[in-house]
C-alpha cells in the first residue's frame, strides 16, 4: 500500500494537470490524496483539490477510482464501470456523480475515473448496527426498492453499454451454464456444487424480461448517512439479466449480518422493500423467482 501511495503522489503533477484541464480551471493543486477504506477489488482515493479559476474555483472533494494491483477476471474495466455509472445517473439512480474518465497510463500508471466525493458509511456490519445511519429504516428499504427499480429501467440494446452481452435464452439457465463452466475449469470433482447446479437447472424460473442487473446490490455497497441513502456503489459486476436476481441477492441471509430477522439486507422488512420496488417498477415481484435466485 505504501508503494501505491508513493506511486500516486509521484503522479500528482500529471494528475493535477489532468484535473485542471477537465475542470476548465487555470490550475489545480492536489492538497491531499489518501486511500479510502473499503473497495476490496478496486482502489478508491479521496482527493482534496484546490482549483484556480473556472467553474470549479475553490477546494473540491473528489474520489479517484482505479484498478488495484490484484484483478478479478469477472470485474469490468474502469472505462466500462464509468459508462455504467453514467447510464445509472441518467436513469435517476442515486450514484456519485461521474466526472471524468482517463485511460492514459502516463497519468498514474493505469486507467481511472473521477467522481464527486459523497460522505457516508457503507461497511455492512456497521450500518446494520448503527441506528444513527440510514434514517428511518423502513423508509430506507422502501427507497432502496425504488432505486433498484430505476436500475432495471435500463434495458438492452444500449450503444453506450455494448460491452455487455445479453444472455442467450433463459438468464437463469445461462447463469447455471456459466457456473458449471467455472467448475469444469477446476478439473476436480465438486459433487455438492454439481448437485446444486443441477437442482437450479431443473427449477429455473421461466425467462422474462432482460434488464441491467447490478449483481452486487447489497448492504456493504450502499452508502448511508444520517438521513438515509447517499449513493449506490461498486458497479463493476453489472450485466444483462433477470431483475429478480438482484432482489434475491439483496435479501439473501448472508447480507443481513447481525440482523437475520430483517430480510431486506438486515435493514428492514422485505415487504417495504418490495413495496418500493413495485411502486417504481410497475411490475410485481415474483416471489418464487426471488427465492430461486
Amino acid at each position: 500500500m505504501r508503494q501505491e501511495q508513493e506511486s500516486l503522489i509521484a503522479g500528482h503533477e500529471a494528475l493535477a494537470r489532468f484535473l485542471a484541464q477537465h475542470a476548465g480551471a487555470k490550475a489545480a493543486d492536489i492538497v491531499e490524496a489518501r486511500p479510502l477504506s473499503g473497495g476490496a477489488i478496486q482502489e478508491n482515493w479521496r482527493l482534496d483539490v484546490k482549483f484556480s479559476g473556472g467553474p470549479w474555483d475553490g477546494t473540491v472533494k473528489l474520489v479517484l477510482r482505479s484498478d488495484a494491483p490484484s484483478q478479478v477476471s469477472v470485474s469490468l474495466s474502469r472505462a466500462q464501470e464509468y459508462a455504467l455509472l453514467c447510464a445509472a445517473e441518467k436513469a435517476g439512480v442515486a450514484v456519485p456523480e461521474p466526472l471524468w474518465l482517463c485511460q492514459d497510463p502516463e497519468i498514474i500508471g493505469r486507467s481511472f475515473y473521477v467522481m464527486r466525493f459523497i460522505p457516508g458509511v457503507a461497511l455492512g456490519p456497521k450500518v446494520v448496527k448503527d441506528k444513527n445511519l440510514g434514517g428511518d429504516r423502513e423508509a430506507l428499504v422502501e427507497r432502496l426498492g425504488r432505486e433498484l427499480a430505476r436500475i432495471h429501467t435500463i434495458r438492452p440494446p444500449r450503444a453506450d453499454l455494448d460491452f455487455l452481452t445479453p444472455p442467450d435464452g433463459n438468464p437463469a439457465l445461462a447463469a447455471v451454464a456459466k457456473l458449471r463452466g467455472y467448475l469444469d475449469e477446476l478439473g476436480e470433482p465438486r459433487p455438492a456444487l454439481e448437485w446444486g447446479l443441477r437442482w437450479a437447472e431443473m427449477h429455473a424460473p421461466e425467462a422474462g424480461e432482460v434488464v441491467l442487473v447490478h449483481q452486487d446490490f447489497r448492504t456493504g455497497n450502499l452508502l448511508l448517512n444520517e438521513r438515509g441513502l447517499a449513493a449506490i456503489l461498486d458497479w463493476e459486476f453489472c450485466d444483462w439479466g433477470d431483475p429478480m436476481s438482484d432482489i434475491g441477492w439483496f435479501c439473501a441471509r448472508c447480507w443481513r449480518f447481525s440482523r437475520p430477522d430483517l430480510e431486506a439486507g438486515g435493514l428492514g422488512s422485505r415487504e417495504r422493500f418490495y413495496k418500493g420496488y413495485e411502486s417504481e417498477a410497475g411490475r410485481t415481484v415474483d416471489h418464487q423467482a426471488v427465492a430461486f435466485w
